[in-house]
């Protein structure tokens, strides 16, 4: 009976357990809810609570749906029609702003509508093509490192085409050249009008087409009236300029399609997953492509370039720099930037002001601001009549507001407003340098006040340089190739070199250098012996005394001299200096013994010395050395001619001395 009991209390209690354990807010996926609504099905969710970031606005979330139809809304609670009454997968990806959690987790939910759909019920989806392409894309959020992200491809056979049935490839282009780690993974891609896929090579072997008149010989030969034709022919630009897209980025899908009917609309759902290796500068603008390249020469080949920032948090107003990692070598006064900063009115009430005021970096131009494009698209407030929508640029010491007046933009959470779009607007303007800067990061960033409410801080735009090399030639004087007791210690020679640092630093930076030094041959006094009375026969001679012999040897040396470690300053334009290492060793090395007898003169005059001469000796890779060394250099020593003069000073033979060089940068 006891055991009996004891089992009955371990199961009660882990069931209680069981019963206690809840999932992590931000693990819990979003619930979908559906209901008949007009003959349609009317979608709405339950997501988890939101966690207002301290500081920030009032959270939200913004929605996008896939029907698992080829159908998709941004909507909150959107109504869809379904086209047959079968089984269908509806997912949802919500994403959560100025809220301090993760995104809620999709799952898909299985859903068969029914029969109930009116006859004359229709889908008024979002309309995708608005600036008027065959192919446009959009997303449902930034990419954020680890996050997903959703995009939409769409391609349309345009009415104005004149093609009733319409067949060729769309190609989405991914992970831009620009950056040297992928930043997206292609994890699925859902396709609901038969679409198949191919295969693009990296050399582009699609080809572009275009339309062109008969040649007058062969209209000719049909007759005057007949009427003009037209012949499909090989388009080289635009197929140059496929080639020259591919070729911009790592990663490429395409598909086929058949049989687009005028005016059909046709939707690709990709879902991207950022990489591990996302780059985390949340500055940085990756690029995707699509292209649109028709079978018919009578449609035109068509891409679409969309820009994503790289965000550390869902925050709907941010500031952009485009092509933010600059190279330095082509960086100067006549260069412009371009930024963007993006609003949003997430309110429940439309706003009719909006001031967007921008920090200016002091190392950029304020007077050559010229604004390129906004949305709204309002005139400037100096050509604007009374009460006239327009925009007004204020320029200060360091900054610029850019002042949207009299306009109206709706509010996310206004009664009424369904299209997301429509509460987004933008200033997007480009500006220069003062003169060439230094090669040092600079920020922008933005305060956004919609009418009278408090400012909403964006992110801050960085820009950067691209470290580059910078090589260079050495000429010096003075440079010995050994040190110490050897007989070319001292001697003085000309040396040429090669140098590689970073391009033009203006801080603490490292650079390599290398050297060959070759010494023409030289002889030199070994030992001299005197002869101590002794004699030797001289060939059709006497015997003759012998006053000293002298050992010598004949060296020719070539060394290498190889700087492997050095940290440099440039203090300014003209002045900089350094302290590093040198280590020399003998490349190849060249002896020749020799030996000399000289004799005592005598009375009948002195006889000419005896030389005899023995195997050369040849050695390689040998007397290693370690120098250290400090200098400084006049001149231009970011790039251009400087001069300058060095100490070094060698361990093994407590050696010091000092040379002088020219160096040129490039």
């Amino acid at each position: 009976m006891k055991r009996l009991v004891c089992i009955l209390a371990l199961l009660s209690f882990g069931t209680a357990f069981a019963q206690t354990q809840t999932l992590p807010a931000d693990t819990v996926p979003a619930i979908i809810h559906d209901k008949p609504e007009s003959g349609g099905i009317k979608f709405s969710s339950t997501l988890r609570p939101l966690r207002q970031i301290a500081g920030a606005p009032e959270p939200f979330y913004t929605y996008f749906w896939e029907f698992g139809d080829g159908g998709f809304s941004f909507e909150k609670e959107p109504i869809h029609f379904f086209p047959e009454d079968k089984l269908y997968q509806v997912r949802l990806f919500a994403t959560n702003s100025y809220d301090d959690g993760k995104r809620p987790p999709t799952r898909p939910k299985p859903l068969k509508p029914g029969t109930s759909r009116p006859v004359l019920a229709s889908n008024q989806g979002p309309s995708l093509f608005k600036s008027g392409g065959a192919i446009e894309m959009k997303t449902n959020c930034m990419p954020k490192p680890g996050d997903d992200m959703m995009l939409v491809l769409g391609y349309r056979n345009k009415p104005e085409n004149g093609i009733a049935n319409l067949s060729g490839t769309i190609a989405f282009l991914y992970n831009d050249k620009e950056f040297n780690k992928d930043n997206f993974e292609l994890a699925e891609v859902r396709s609901y009008y038969n679409e198949k896929k191919s295969t693009m090579d990296k050399y582009g072997s699609f080809a572009a087409l275009k339309q062109q008149t008969m040649n007058p010989y062969t209209a000719s030969l049909k007759g005057p009236a007949a009427p003009e034709t037209t012949i499909p022919v090989f388009d080289p630009e635009g197929t140059a300029l496929i080639k020259e897209k591919m070729s911009a980025f790592r990663k490429a899908e395409s598909w086929k399609f058949q049989n687009l009917k005028s005016g059909q609309e046709n939707f690709l759902f990709l879902h991207l997953k950022t990489t591990p290796e996302m780059i985390k500068d949340t500055n940085a603008v990756v690029k995707l492509t699509g292209m649109f390249i028709p079978d018919d020469a009578l449609a035109a080949t068509e891409f679409f370039t969309m820009e994503l920032q790289i965000v550390a948090s869902h925050d709907p107003n941010k500031m952009m720099l485009k092509n933010s990692r600059m190279n330095y070598r082509f960086t100067g006064k006549n260069r412009k930037l371009t930024y963007k900063v993006k609003f949003q009115n997430t309110g429940k009430g439309p706003a009719k002001k909006v001031d967007v005021g921008v920090a200016v970096p002091p190392n950029l131009d304020i007077a050559s601001i010229e604004i390129l494009d906004s949305k709204p698209k309002i005139a400037s407030c100096d050509a604007a009549y009374v009460n006239q929508s327009c925009m007004d640029t204020i320029r200060t010491a360091d900054s610029v507001r850019f002042v949207f007046k009299n306009i109206y933009l709706p509010g996310l959470q206004q009664k009424g407003v369904n299209d997301a779009d429509s509460t987004m607007g933008y200033v997007e303007y480009k500006i220069g340098f003062l003169e060439k800067p230094k090669k040092l990061p600079f920020r922008s960033g933005a305060a956004i006040v919609f009418d009278k409410n408090e400012p909403i801080y964006t992110n801050r735009a960085t820009g950067k340089y691209k470290t580059g090399l910078s090589p260079g030639i050495i000429a010096g004087y003075g440079f010995p190739f050994e040190s110490g007791n050897s007989p070319f210690s001292g001697q003085k020679n000309i040396t040429f070199g090669l140098s590689i640092a970073p391009y033009a630093p203006h801080r603490y930076f490292l650079q390599a250098e290398l050297y060959m030094n070759s010494f023409s041959e030289k002889e030199f006094l070994i030992k001299r012996t005197p002869g101590n009375g002794r004699f030797i026969s001289v060939p059709n001679r006497k015997e003759e005394k012998i006053d000293y012999i002298d050992s010598t040897a004949k060296i020719r040396v070539v060394t290498i001299n190889l700087v492997p470690l050095q940290i440099r300053r440039n203090f300014n334009k003209y002045f900089g200096a350094g302290i590093g290492t040198l280590v020399s060793f003998n490349l190849d090395k060249q002896a020749t013994p020799l030996r000399t007898i000289v004799l005592e003169a005598t009375a009948a005059g002195s006889s000419p010395p005896i030389s005899q001469s023995f195997k050369k000796i040849s050695s390689s890779f040998n007397d290693f050395q370690n120098t250290f060394f400090a200098d400084i250099q006049l001149g231009k020593v970011h790039v251009g001619p400087a001069i300058g003069f060095r100490y070094l000073y060698t361990l093994q033979h407590s050696n010091n001395r000092f040379i002088t060089y020219l160096t040129w940068k490039f």
